[in-house]
């Protein structure tokens, strides 16, 4: 898949319901080498800036589940692909808070505070007016695709 082609099956995904962090990493179910349930089940918890919490924002929380199939660290000795993985998940990271100001939902959603409730806002048109989470799930898969090159 192009880039393009991955930023938009990440908006797909997120329109059709999933959460942010679930869009990025479904995406890249071809590099993970999971079917997309197994990895929308493994990383259901992670939306809403974990658990809408509105903490780290779910599509950088995809970046960082795609990054351990991008560059492996399974080996606990192996300091070096640590390192590496590491290094990978600053590396987008900082791309995406240059890109977006922030890599903190709340803040990305202009929030002082998170709602207090875990309970998922329902993704109505007026949902998807207010909130920029399309373009950052779309922003996110870019970034991973494009060290996929």
């Amino acid at each position: 898949m192009t880039v393009e082609e991955r930023k938009q099956r990440a908006r797909e995904l997120f329109r059709s319901g999933y959460n942010c962090c679930q869009a990025v990493a479904m995406t890249f179910a071809d590099v993970i080498g999971l079917p997309e349930d197994e990895i929308a089940r493994l990383a259901s918890g992670f939306g809403g800036g974990m658990g809408r919490m509105r903490e780290v924002c779910g599509t950088v929380s995809g970046m960082v589940i795609v990054s351990g199939a991008i560059i492996p660290a399974t080996d606990v000795t192996d300091r070096k692909a640590k390192t590496a993985n590491y290094a990978l998940v600053q590396e987008m990271a900082g791309e995406f808070r240059q890109a977006n100001g922030s890599i903190i939902c709340r803040e990305l959603l202009g929030l002082s505070k998170p709602e207090g409730t875990p309970v998922p806002s329902d993704r109505t048109p007026e949902y998807y007016k207010k909130r920029p989470c399309v373009e950052l799930c779309a922003c996110a898969a870019g970034i991973v695709a494009k060290r996929l090159k």
